[in-house]
């Protein structure tokens, strides 16, 4: 072969080594491709799982940055806005009557609304979450549970009879955490309910439409600049009634007894206290004790005695607890 040929053919194969090399490359990135976005997928369900579990561990860590079972009020960095989602939601009774607004009461601030319920029935949490405290305070919530939520919410349920939930536990929304109740300081069977976030107190009526039994939209954005006057908005618009009757309702909003308004339904009038009973006086229930007894008691008329404490005449009255008498 001559020298010639020998070049010929040499420059042939160094033009088709050339050519191969990018179809290689191609060929490899082609195999490489598949087996990247897997190691993506995988990398991306790790992340899940680690916020996941960061979340059963220590809901909204965003907000709080430890969790913790000793402080009823773990106050942390409250921000000037945040956006709160309420979609999930579950209402945590379904009674419709408000007893008592958030707000001034009493010469002291009341830090979240009271909703009438009765002795044993289910009080359920709001929104998925974990139990932070399950505890019991005489003076104060009675038998009480506090739910830490992903949305950022802390909901306290106050005055129940019994819990049914232990603290570190994981919760559904609609899971019945307790019974209603009248435990602590309580002058009759209702919920407590509170939301807060960072440990401030908001208003439930700003979220919670119990009239409705629905929220007031899918997300609410807290704005501190603008928080007090939002309250006492709501307030009027989703809070206490000016009706001295009770209704006890079922979950489909029925009434679960039609006769509770003629026969619980205190009359309307008021007796206007005069310079001697201007004191607030109140009776500790004994044993036996029922509405009228109370009232013929401490002289004062079956009429007044549930305005004063928000019962029907009929009321299942418990040992211990106190009546207001004027």
């Amino acid at each position: 072969m001559s020298l010639k040929t020998k070049l010929r053919k040499l420059t042939v194969a160094s033009i088709m080594s050339i050519a191969v090399v990018p179809t290689m490359a191609q060929d490899l990135i082609a195999r490489q491709a598949p087996i990247d976005r897997k190691n993506k997928a995988v990398e991306q369900m790790s992340l899940k799982k680690i916020a996941e579990k960061e979340n059963l561990e220590n809901p909204a860590s965003d907000l709080y940055a430890e969790w913790e079972n000793k402080r009823t009020h773990a106050s942390y960095v409250v921000p000037d806005n945040y956006k709160i989602d309420l979609r999930g939601f579950h209402m945590p009774t379904t009674s419709r009557v408000i007893t008592s607004n958030f707000g001034p009461r009493w010469g002291r601030q009341h830090k979240g609304i009271d909703i009438k319920v009765y002795i044993g029935d289910t009080i359920r949490a709001a929104f998925s979450g974990k139990v932070r405290i399950v505890r019991y305070e005489a003076k104060g919530y009675g038998k009480y549970v506090i739910i830490r939520h992903n949305n950022g919410l802390e909901t306290y349920y106050g005055h129940m009879s019994k819990q049914l939930v232990a603290e570190n536990q994981i919760v559904k929304a609609g899971q019945p955490i307790g019974l209603g109740g009248n435990t602590g300081r309580s002058t009759g069977s209702h919920l407590h309910f509170e939301t807060r976030l960072c440990g401030l107190a908001i208003n439930p009526a700003l979220m919670f439409d119990f009239k409705n039994q629905d929220v007031t939209g899918d997300f609410y954005t807290y704005r501190k600049a603008s928080n007090a006057a939002e309250s006492l908005q709501a307030n009027s618009l989703r809070g206490k009634n000016d009706q001295h009757g009770y209704k006890r309702e079922d979950v489909q909003g029925k009434a679960a007894n039609a006769t509770v308004n003629k026969t619980d339904a205190p009359a309307q009038t008021e007796e206007k206290p005069t310079a001697a009973n201007t004191d607030i006086r109140w009776y500790k229930v004994t044993t036996g004790d029922t509405v009228e007894s109370v009232a013929r008691k401490n002289g004062i008329s079956v009429e007044t005695l549930c305005r004063l404490n928000r019962i029907g005449r009929y009321a299942k009255l418990t040992g211990g607890s106190l009546l207001r008498c004027s």
